[in-house]
This record gives C-alpha cells, sequence and structure tokens, in this order.
C-alpha cells in the first residue's frame, strides 16, 4: 500500500502490534470529530488524521540518518510520558534517532539552558513547547536559524510564522476540551448553581483556550450558573491552597473546574480535607490519578487532550520538513469527553493501552 495515512500509527491497537500498512484507524465515530480550537495566529485547524507519508517517503526518510531532540515545559506528569512514547515510536518507524530529551519544570530560564545544551548536539529536528512564549523567543530563534526544523507542541514563541521559522504547531482542541468540562457541570446541575474556576494565572496560549471556551459555554448555554469566584494559580502543586480560600469565602459554590488534572488533584485534596465532597469537579487532561477519581465517582468527568496522537503528529510533521514537504500550519488532534461511562474505553483511546488494574478496580467497586 502506497499510502500510509496517519490514522495507521494512530490506531488504537498496541504499537507493538501495528505493521507499517494497518489501515485501522484510532477514531472509531463514523464522522470526523469537529475541531473547535484555533491557532496561536487564528490558523483554522487540520485533523492529525489528514497527514500522510507514503512507502517511498518513509524510507527515504529512514536513508537520512536523522537526529532529533524533545524540549518539554515540563515532565514526569502522564501528558507528558503519552507525548514522549507517541513521538518515540514513530522517529522510530522513521529511523530517525532521539539525542536528547530535556524538562524545563516550567523554568523559562532553564529550558533556554536546555536549548543550548540540544543545540551542541546539532539535531536535524527539535519538538518542543515553550515555557514562555516571550522569553524563550530568541532562544527558538537561534535554533531555527541553525538549521534544525522545529515542531512546536500547543504553543508557539512571539514573533514565529509557520513556514518561516518553524514547521507547524500541534495541539488538542483545547476550545473543544474546555466545552466539555463546562458542559459536564451545567449538566450535573441542571443549569443552575454557583461554581468556581481555578485556573492558570499565565499568560499560556492553550490553557487561555480552555479558559475563555469554559467560560463562554457557561455564559451562553448555561446562563442561570453564576460563576461566584475566580481564583488563579502560578504552582500547580499549591491548588489546595486556593481551594480551600475559595470554599472558605464562598461556601455555596456547588462546583468547581480547576484548569487540568494536577490542579485538580489539588482541590479535590482541600475539599477532602474540609469536608467537602458534595462539589462537583470537572477539569482536562486525563491523568491516571484523575482517572481513578473518576472510576469511584469524585469527578465528573473531563475533556481530554489525545497526547500520543499528538506525538505521532509531531513526529510526522517533522518528517514532511525533512522532505521539503508541505505542512500545514496548525494540526490539531480532537477532544474527547470522558467521565465513567466510558472511561475504560476512552483511556485506550487516549494512551493506546489498557487500563491499569488500579483504574479497573476502582471501576468495580
Amino acid at each position: 500500500m502506497k499510502k500510509k495515512l496517519l490514522s495507521v500509527l494512530l490506531t488504537a491497537a498496541m504499537v507493538t502490534t501495528m505493521g507499517v500498512g494497518m489501515t485501522t484507524t484510532a477514531f472509531a465515530a463514523e464522522e470526523e470529530p469537529v475541531i473547535m480550537s484555533t491557532g496561536p495566529n487564528g490558523e483554522t485547524a487540520t485533523p492529525a488524521t489528514e497527514l500522510s507519508l507514503t512507502d517511498e517517503e518513509i524510507e527515504k526518510v529512514k536513508e537520512g540518518g536523522y537526529t532529533a531532540a524533545i524540549s518539554f515545559h515540563y515532565g514526569g506528569n502522564d501528558w507528558s510520558t503519552a507525548q514522549q512514547k507517541g513521538l518515540k515510536d514513530t522517529f522510530e518507524k522513521l529511523g530517525i534517532e532521539v539525542t536528547a530529551i530535556t524538562d524545563a519544570n516550567f523554568s523559562a530560564e532553564k529550558q533556554v539552558s536546555d536549548l543550548e545544551t540540544i543545540m551542541a548536539k546539532n539535531p536535524d529536528i527539535l519538538v518542543s513547547i515553550p515555557t514562555d512564549a516571550t522569553s524563550t523567543a530568541d532562544a527558538y530563534r537561534r535554533v531555527a536559524e541553525a538549521g534544525t526544523k522545529i515542531v512546536f507542541m500547543d504553543n508557539v514563541p512571539n514573533g514565529f510564522k509557520a513556514g518561516e521559522n518553524y514547521v507547524s504547531c500541534v495541539s488538542a482542541d483545547n476550545y473543544g476540551n474546555g466545552v466539555i468540562a463546562a458542559d459536564l457541570i451545567g449538566e450535573a446541575l441542571e443549569g443552575k448553581g454557583k461554581i468556581g474556576v481555578i485556573y492558570y494565572d499565565v499568560d499560556f496560549f492553550v490553557t487561555n483556550q480552555r479558559l475563555e471556551a469554559f467560560e463562554k459555554e457557561m455564559a451562553d448555554k448555561y446562563p442561570d450558573i453564576e460563576i461566584a469566584s475566580k481564583m488563579g494559580f502560578q504552582d500547580e502543586n499549591g491548588c489546595d491552597v486556593v481551594a480551600d480560600a475559595m470554599i472558605t469565602q464562598n461556601p455555596d459554590i456547588q462546583a468547581i473546574f480547576a484548569h487540568w488534572d494536577i490542579p485538580c488533584e489539588g482541590t479535590l485534596s482541600a475539599l477532602r480535607a474540609a469536608g467537602r465532597d458534595d462539589i462537583l469537579l470537572s477539569t482536562i487532561d486525563l491523568g491516571n490519578n484523575i482517572a481513578k477519581e473518576i472510576a469511584q465517582g469524585h469527578v465528573l468527568g473531563l475533556g481530554a487532550q489525545l497526547p500520543y496522537d499528538q506525538g505521532v503528529a509531531e513526529a510526522t510533521l517533522a518528517a514532511y520538513a525533512l522532505l521539503g514537504k508541505e505542512a500545514p500550519d496548525y494540526v490539531a488532534v480532537p477532544a474527547k469527553r470522558v467521565e465513567q461511562s466510558n472511561l475504560l474505553e476512552a483511556y485506550e483511546d487516549v494512551y493506546h493501552t489498557e487500563a491499569p488494574d488500579t483504574i479497573k478496580d476502582a471501576m468495580a467497586k
């Protein structure tokens, strides 16, 4: 088969059992999901399933002896781990060696230093998510000027233009995920009540999209639900303190939206300590800990990204650049609604592996 859709690489089957010529698709729905997000510069999203490489193109990349590096804003979480696996699996299929993987731990200064370390290895490809669109821009510009092909995850440095300074940007449908998080709360409250929002108080493109979508969906679809409190954080590990302050100042809050899974974990911890298990929660990102909480009924659900699929798309776009093949400016994977009723199936869609026994056991209780 000459044509290989990216959806071949996005199959829900285990990667180790995936043949290059298989035609199974990851998305079981008959119709392509609608992607609501636009790109960092207002671009219309190209679905990741539209990316393709022919047999000849794959062989040509393999013959090139190319190398790649990956620079995360922070690692060690389930999202970054899944992205990394999608990238490494696909680079391996393309014969591209990964020579460096760095973790900036949310520090722009460290990421600039990481990029300098990476460039000493002179990689052909860099896949990265900037911690800060402004303070890292010069460092990324030096990478681009050195001839390294850059594919961004989620965020793009200020002043960068696709096709000039970088190849493309790949993201989840973060706007769509924000809508899902709002609908979960709106439906559970039957359109009436008071809620809180715990949000990332940093100018970061994709989290801004989530918050915008959540607030707009609430205002448009659930006008009788009031956002009674909105509190920001910059350290994701301090959200228990933020949540405690929120419910202390607003004891009549009935639900809280936390910006992603780790802030949601902190929020849940604060609610338990205060004996407020009655407060409903929704979030974004299917981390393993929050998946278990959904299984046990402690979290309503969430809008899930597809980080493994994002990694596959990013590596495929890197191959586009190496081949001189025209790439779309902005590529996205669809949002996925996850709640207790579809948790195990959704977990496989997100991670391309079965849910661990801890989650299965929690579902059985």
